[in-house]
């Protein structure tokens, strides 16, 4: 849902805050064979997390890796982060080998930026993470909430393309000036006495006014590099026209092109993305999902028997 300080001018870089969702997954199942095979979607960022994983773990890869769904690669929902660390949670119970969450994010380079995608899997809900400071190996988890039942979350795909990502994001973030340090100050500001405060008192409204000033921000910042504080043209008149529906938490997550709002009733939210998809039919490429939060960490299970 947004960074807090782009450029470290508060001594600290990024820091953000983000909210784990159900309906959109990674779910995958490994377990001993001959030689190594992995089917499914996203096969190839799997076998990648695996080879990395087993050089630095010192552990077989003949295994088998069956890939139930994955999460859509570099549209802003953290794809990489949670192939990694399911991956290495996997590895860590057929080996035994008593990493924690923390250690596997480590050895496979998540958290560069943002630690969303490790407080989630490790808490689920929503989390703000403190960035990165001179001794930070993983990004730390400064707040945990769990999100209210009701809240609902519009998700608004462009299926024609994908954010920034690998060394198009290094060069993107080299060209930007620096990230001013009085509005680094005022979001701070804002997510602890505003934003933070909301949500624990389930004020949708305020919090999303607080997630809408903060994505302003970060994104008239990327603006230069992304072609406008959203990726999409035609996501951004779909997020306009959403914000005329009365909902609120306005913003593209990560790169894009998704982005994603907030409105407090499910049968509402239903009804709002069902009107999206009539209204903005004529964009082939535009997709509608209504989304829940998830208020618990990565599931793991281990078969017993042989």
């Amino acid at each position: 849902m947004g960074f807090i300080d782009l450029s470290g001018s508060l001594d600290r870089h990024f820091g953000s805050i983000g909210i784990a969702i159900n309906e959109i997954s990674t779910c995958l199942s490994v377990t001993h064979a001959d030689q190594l095979t992995v089917t499914g979607p996203s096969a190839q960022r799997a076998k990648t997390c695996l080879s990395q994983l087993c050089q630095a773990l010192s552990v077989s890869d003949k295994l088998n890796i069956n890939i139930e769904s994955a999460i859509p690669e570099h549209v802003g929902l953290g794809s990489g982060t949670q192939m990694s660390l399911a991956i290495g949670s996997a590895l860590n119970e057929i080996y035994g080998l008593g990493l924690t969450i923390r250690d596997i994010a480590a050895i496979t380079e998540r958290g560069l930026r943002s630690g969303i995608g490790i407080g989630i899997f490790e808490q689920g809900g929503l989390i703000v993470d403190g960035g990165r400071g001179e001794k930070t190996i993983t990004p730390p988890v400064l707040a945990h909430f769990d999100v209210p039942e009701d809240w609902r979350f519009i998700l608004v795909f462009d299926q024609r393309g994908q954010g920034l990502h690998g060394l198009q994001e290094i060069r993107a973030f080299k060209k930007l000036p620096p990230f001013p340090r009085q509005e680094a100050a005022n979001l701070c500001y804002l997510l602890l006495m505003q934003g933070l405060p909301a949500i624990a008192e389930n004020d949708l409204a305020k919090f999303g006014d607080v997630i809408t000033r903060l994505q302003r921000s970060v994104g008239e910042h990327f603006a230069p590099v992304q072609g406008g504080v959203f990726t999409s043209p035609e996501v951004a008149e779909a997020m306009n026209w959403l914000a005329q529906q009365d909902a609120v938490a306005i913003g593209q997550t990560s790169w894009g092109p998704t982005a994603f709002c907030a409105i407090a009733e499910p049968a509402r939210a239903e009804v709002v993305t069902n009107q999206a998809r009539q209204q903005f039919a004529h964009f082939d490429n535009l997709s509608f999902v209504t989304v829940s939060a998830r208020n618990k960490g990565g599931d793991i299970f281990v078969a017993q028997g042989n």
